[in-house]
């Protein structure tokens, strides 16, 4: 009985490896059927599919120059509007979630008025006041107006993951470290953070893909992202469903190597502590 339970538990422990392959084949699987389901029904519409086309979009190789398609051109903008709001959505994140577990009477309230306003109205409308009402005041581009909204948004939700991950360590890690002379500040950052890191970084995860996902809401105040590129695209070539799987497609690489990338540091996370 014992071999028994040992050979199940050495097979677990085999797949469990795999277990990100395993995955991405069954998402696979999964959209191999619908695009067949996809490609059934447009030809019942008798829709006229144009993929050859759609290469020069994403890139082009001219005398043996490589030139970026305004696909591409759309993804760096995403990218660098996602990597910006990333930042500093983690860093809202941190200091509300530190904010509602001060002492401080009017940093609680502060911090909770932020977080029942932002979560509480949806992020387009948010975008679109700061960049309607906000942005003729503050005299900041469309740019830095997305930025702002989006940092503020998953900053909201970010404070909370922050927050439950400090709450769950032990009272006894606390103790210990005023026991040995350290204050507040030095508890947080040697012994409180790097501990609560490690069980929040699966739903910090989350957030971020939902950020990059968000994103595709700048394109409404006339920001030149993938999502503005591709109905740009469209709208010259009424290439609809090509484009917009190019789109998804992009979007969904985006989020797998976020997500590869993640799994690997906590791996690595798991062996320092």
């Amino acid at each position: 009985m014992s071999k028994s339970i040992k050979e199940i538990s050495d097979v677990f422990r085999y797949y469990g490896k795999w277990s990100p392959v395993i995955d991405v084949s069954k998402y696979l699987i999964v959209v191999g059927a619908f695009t067949w389901l996809l490609i059934g029904g447009t030809g019942q519409l008798g829709y006229n599919w144009q993929w050859y086309r759609v290469p020069q979009y994403i890139f082009s190789i001219v005398d043996g120059q490589f030139y970026m398609g305004p696909l591409i051109e759309g993804l760096i903008i995403t990218l660098k509007i996602t990597a910006i709001s990333l930042v500093l959505a983690f860093s809202v994140g941190l200091l509300v979630a530190l904010m509602r577990l001060s002492d401080s009477f009017l940093a609680r309230i502060i911090a909770r008025g932020y977080l029942e306003i932002v979560r509480n109205t949806p992020l387009l409308v948010q975008l679109f006041f700061i960049y309607f009402v906000l942005s003729p005041v503050l005299d900041i581009s469309a740019f830095t107006s997305a930025i702002l909204a989006l940092s503020l948004f998953e900053g909201a939700y970010a404070s909370e993951i922050f927050r439950a991950g400090i709450v769950s360590i032990h009272r006894g890690q606390w103790e210990a470290a005023f026991s040995i002379g350290l204050n507040i500040q030095q508890t947080y950052r040697f012994i409180v953070l790097p501990q609560a890191v490690r069980r929040i970084l699966p739903p910090l995860t989350s957030q971020a893909v939902s950020l990059i996902k968000d994103s595709a809401l700048v394109s409404t105040i006339a920001i030149y992202d993938l999502t503005m590129k591709g109905q740009t695209i469209i709208a010259e070539t009424f290439m609809v469903f090509e484009i917009w799987f190019t789109v998804a497609a992009i979007y969904l690489s985006i989020t797998l190597v976020l997500s590869f990338a993640v799994q690997i540091m906590e791996k690595h996370l798991k062996v320092d502590f």
